[in-house]
């Protein structure tokens, strides 16, 4: 009778333990806690975290399809399915020691096997989970932050980007889609001028500055004032970009500039951009 009380109370101190690990553990994507609508939980060893708000963090994308999930950044491809442990990585099966299950509608996945699979490395001290990525190199330079900076009519906004995956990402986003180069445009600047057509204004600044605060890349983009008949505008491009690195004017496109739009609107959500400055009146 005793052993049975004993192993009782040990089984309720177990479960208390790791109800109390799930609550008080905190996850961590470059310095940075991971905002989520489902707290970590722990199972077999493992921590176990919901998949697209840690994958959106590791700048991965996620694809459900046929009961699978699919995660895919540059050439890795890994598809894994809830409730077993058989997953594949770019075409090679491979197994996983934890079954991801779905719970609340999230995927729920161990977080050390996504992490290393993206090639991060993971570390536990003190109820804090640590995932480091890699980070973006430039010109032989790592990037530590993205500073963007907007205007509006009654001031400018300076917000600051430090997860890795995000920096890439939009890294990437502008360094693929920028098209043949052209001549600067007569009349540019935050603006744009009312009395020109074919005047372009900044409608964003990315400066991609490395650990010690210097700028290593900075690029703009320029909107067509369309405050002209269309007549005048002819031949004149609706989005430019121009490289101040290399003082070099690019064509570029309204679609990229939804999807760098995106990110950093996504970096917003998970808690990974910080307002700079803010002289909007």
């Amino acid at each position: 009778m005793k052993k049975l009380i004993f192993g009782a109370v040990l089984a309720i101190l177990l479960c208390s333990a790791l109800t109390t690990y799930a609550a008080d553990t905190q996850i961590k994507v470059d310095g940075i806690s991971v905002v989520s609508d489902v707290e970590p939980e722990f199972k077999n060893n493992r921590t176990m975290v919901p998949l697209r708000v840690i994958s959106e963090n590791f700048g991965a994308n996620v694809d459900w399809s046929n009961s699978e999930v699919t995660l895919s950044k540059d050439n890795l491809k890994v598809i894994i399915t809830p409730n077993s442990t058989a997953a594949k990585k770019n075409g090679e099966k491979i197994t996983l020691d934890v079954k991801p299950y779905v719970k609340n509608n999230r995927v729920i996945v161990p977080l050390r096997f996504i992490a290393e699979t993206f090639g991060c490395n993971v570390d536990y001290n003190n109820s804090i989970v640590t995932v480091d990525t890699k980070p973006l190199v430039v010109d032989g330079a790592k990037i530590k932050a993205l500073q963007y900076e907007y205007h509006m009519a009654m001031g400018g906004v300076v917000q600051q980007i430090n997860g890795n995956a995000y920096n890439e990402a939009i890294y990437q986003l502008i360094s693929r889609n920028k098209g043949a180069k052209i001549k600067a445009p007569v009349s540019y600047s935050w603006r744009g001028n009312l009395d020109t057509p074919g005047s372009y204004y900044k409608n964003g600044q990315y400066n991609f500055g490395d650990e010690k605060g210097n700028s290593v890349k900075q690029y703009d983009i320029y909107s067509l004032v369309n405050a002209f008949p269309d007549e005048l505008l002819s031949g004149f491009p609706d989005v430019l970009i121009y490289d101040a690195s290399e003082d070099q004017w690019y064509m570029f496109s309204n679609a990229a500039i939804d999807s760098i739009r995106q990110m950093i609107n996504t970096a917003e959500k998970n808690g990974f951009l910080k307002v700079i400055s803010n002289n909007v009146v």
